[in-house]
């Protein structure tokens, strides 16, 4: 059975943080139930990586393809020493908090509704 072929541009998006402005990758990581992914762009050995690691920050096998770096699950975790591929790592960020919404005042008095 062969593999279906690659939508056009599923691979990671080298962008910034819009928040930090930290360079992150960007990527949309699974074929069904994909995750929106943004890790940080800087590449780590695959310990390394294990090592940042926690419940709430994933790490991601990068490898090279013809269209660009690609995202994937990272399923070396049992053996990190022997992941020949660079790993990243979700993105924490640490600028400001995003602003909160501004309520919006109704444009009619309370009680009187809008059409």
């Amino acid at each position: 059975m062969s593999r279906p072929p690659a939508a056009a541009g599923s691979g990671a998006r080298r962008t910034r943080c819009p928040r930090c402005g930290f360079p992150v990758l960007r990527q949309l990581v699974g074929r069904r139930a994909a995750l929106d992914v943004t890790a940080d762009a800087a590449e780590l050995s695959a310990e390394a990586a294990e090592a940042l690691h926690h419940p709430n920050r994933l790490h991601w096998c990068l490898r090279a393809t013809r269209d660009g770096p690609e995202m994937r699950w990272a399923d070396c975790r049992r053996r990190p020493e022997t992941c020949p591929h660079p790993h990243v790592i979700d993105h924490e960020c640490t600028g400001p908090p995003a602003s909160p919404q501004r309520a919006r005042t109704p444009p009619v008095p309370d009680g009187q509704l809008t059409l």
